[in-house]
């Protein structure tokens, strides 16, 4: 355990943070899942509503840097590959 103030203050935040991020990771992991199973499914609608949601829950991740802008991109140009094939 730290000594300093400040720094036992930053280890409270950086855990604080770690499990708000963890819990956005996870929803993003869900969420482009739900994308899959709709192209499996092939269900045309339910894709592109489980896309719209699924790109909008990237760009706010990477927007406030839980993941990277590029890895955001990667993951939203790859669900839109993937409902694009049953369009």
């Amino acid at each position: 355990m730290a000594n300093i103030k400040s720094q036992k203050k930053r280890i409270k935040t950086a855990e604080k943070a770690r499990i708000r991020n963890k819990a956005v990771r996870s929803e993003l992991k869900t969420e482009v899942k739900k994308v899959r199973q709709a192209v499996e499914a092939n269900d045309a609608a339910a894709a592109n509503e489980a896309l719209n949601k699924a790109s909008r829950l990237l760009d706010k991740a990477a927007s406030k840097g839980i993941i990277h802008k590029n890895q955001a991109a990667k993951r939203k140009s790859g669900i839109a590959k993937l409902v694009n094939t049953i369009k």
